[in-house]
């Protein structure tokens, strides 16, 4: 009996940072970015969904964060600017809701954000799949529920709802 084999060449990925790394679905990516110039997904559920992908727990699709460590985390580089135009945890509240209409996201228990893991995930397939499983199994395998029929619609307008004058006083313009 002859074996023949060949060694797997795989290599440790070279990221930035030391937070790691997620695997996101190509055409999620692609989709990210139509919607965004299409203003069909609004600057602040933009960046929210991305913070909280990029916070995920390894392995479970799931981030652990409140809204106002979503809020303050996304402050963080605005908090040194002298003029840095910040969001509202008002604003992280409507873009969260927004993002589950959409089945990006799904809240699970105070300060937990399940992301659907199948437009981003932070971990091998073995453990995807078995997050997918979990979550059909909570969602009694309905073909509709999260984390399917992924929204917004394409060519849809969405509000532009940057939020800038919150945190200011209001004037009011005549003319």
């Amino acid at each position: 009996m002859t074996f023949e084999y060949a060694t797997d060449a795989r290599a440790v990925h070279d990221m930035a940072g030391d937070a790691g790394y997620s695997l996101a679905s190509n055409w999620f990516t692609q989709f990210l970015a139509q919607l965004a110039v299409a203003n069909s997904i609004t600057k602040s559920q933009l960046c929210v969904f991305l913070y909280v992908a990029g916070g995920q727990v390894p392995g479970t699709g799931i981030a652990q964060y409140t809204q106002q460590e979503i809020t303050d985390g996304l402050n963080k580089i605005a908090a040194t600017k002298k003029d840095g135009k910040k969001i509202t945890r008002s604003t992280v509240n409507r873009a969260i809701k927004a993002l589950c209409g959409f089945n990006w996201v799904e809240q699970v228990g105070n300060g937990k954000i399940r992301l659907n893991v199948t437009l981003w995930f932070q971990g091998n397939s073995t453990a995807q799949h078995e997050v997918l499983a979990e979550i059909a199994q909570e969602h009694e395998h309905e073909p509709t529920a999260f984390p399917y029929a992924i929204g917004p619609k394409v060519g849809v307008q969405g509000e532009l709802d940057l939020d800038f004058d919150r945190n200011r006083g209001r004037e009011e313009r005549a003319g």
